[in-house]
């Protein structure tokens, strides 16, 4: 058989993963290959701290590749060059992916498709990051929601998320290509190296993922009366693994139901689930939401055009009430509130 190229983007893990399924079913030497594209057209460039757990990701995903026969390809530049000169160089005759819902995200992976199916490859993107694709939750008249609680009723009615699809069993080694190393890409912090208390807080990776996760399960029954309290340790921490795809939500919402059959207390936090889906078909329909209003009558909001004492106290996170501060009688809220000022 000949090769399948599987491009990893979010979605850094090799159970559940849709595209990598395929691959493997399909049969013949699967390249994985993960692209560093920062061309800010495309996506919002990744922070720092974005960048810090990226490296974790990549050299989690790898080693499990590597146990399953394969190796994670490394390249750096623009996709849309990038995968096609892949392609070319390992002879491959199918490409396989996760979909994407940005606007510059969706825009490269169509004409990717277009012109690898034009030079007669097998070209297939599968849903892999959603529980339901933007498209499948809408208002009876096709227009997409714009308020969250109808948005949840609507998804709620729906078949329920499929199972989890398993590991493939082994990948068929891929043939010799060069790529980068990951350290040549200098995704952590060096000077300074302000990356400690991350080092000694997380794990990066499918299985620190799947670790949180299950211990996450474990104390579902906290979370519906402990989740606002921020002394309370009861969050499911799982936020930066959904974001990389080293987790994916149906494996989070059959393991969370798994954990609460009641459906008490898992009812709450799966509501969350379903806020991340409602903000991604918000920026299907909204392209430009990350920088444009949703409703146009906030653009002329009236700011407090702040001074440089008070911009900085934002930007170290300095701006709120200290914990001790005493409770406003009529609102419960640290005394200062908008209530207890008069406002």
């Amino acid at each position: 058989m000949t090769p399948s190229v599987v491009w990893f983007r979010d979605d850094l893990r090799v159970a559940d993963n849709p595209a990598l399924t395929a691959a493997a079913e399909r049969g013949g030497p699967v390249v994985a290959l993960y692209v560093l594209d920062e061309d800010p057209q495309v996506a919002r460039p990744l922070g720092g701290a974005s960048r810090w757990w990226l490296h974790g990701a990549l050299a989690a995903l790898d080693a499990e590749l590597r146990a399953l026969g394969s190796r994670l390809l490394l390249r750096r530049g623009s996709a849309a060059e990038v995968v096609p000169a892949v392609v070319t160089e390992s002879q491959a005759a199918a490409v396989f992916w996760n979909r994407r819902y940005g606007l510059g995200e969706r825009e490269q992976d169509a004409a990717l498709k277009t012109g690898l199916r034009a030079a007669g490859l097998e070209v297939r993107s599968f849903p892999g990051s959603l529980l339901h694709e933007p498209w499948e939750v809408r208002r009876e008249d096709g227009e997409p929601y714009s308020v969250y609680s109808a948005y949840a009723r609507a998804a709620q009615k729906l078949p329920a998320p499929r199972q989890p699809l398993a590991v493939p069993a082994a990948l068929p080694a891929p043939p010799p290509l060069a790529g980068a190393g990951l350290d040549d890409w200098s995704l952590l912090p060096s000077a300074p190296d302000w990356a400690g208390g991350f080092r000694e807080t997380w794990t990066p990776g499918e299985r620190g993922a799947h670790e949180r996760l299950e211990e996450f399960a474990a104390r579902i029954e906290e979370y519906p009366t402990g989740r606002d309290a921020p002394g309370a340790d009861v969050t499911s921490r799982l936020s930066p693994s959904l974001r990389t795809g080293e987790l994916s939500p149906h494996q989070v919402w059959h393991r969370v139901r798994q954990a609460d059959p009641s459906g008490r207390a898992a009812g709450k936090y799966l509501s969350e689930l379903l806020w991340r889906e409602f903000n991604y078909s918000l920026l299907f329909a909204q392209p430009n939401l990350a920088d444009e209003n949703l409703r146009p009558a906030f653009d002329r909001f009236p700011w407090n055009r702040a001074t440089e004492e008070v911009l900085q106290r934002w930007q170290q996170g300095r701006t709120g009430f200290p914990w001790s501060t005493p409770a406003c009688a009529s609102c419960g809220r640290p005394a200062g509130c908008t209530i207890a000022s008069g406002w």
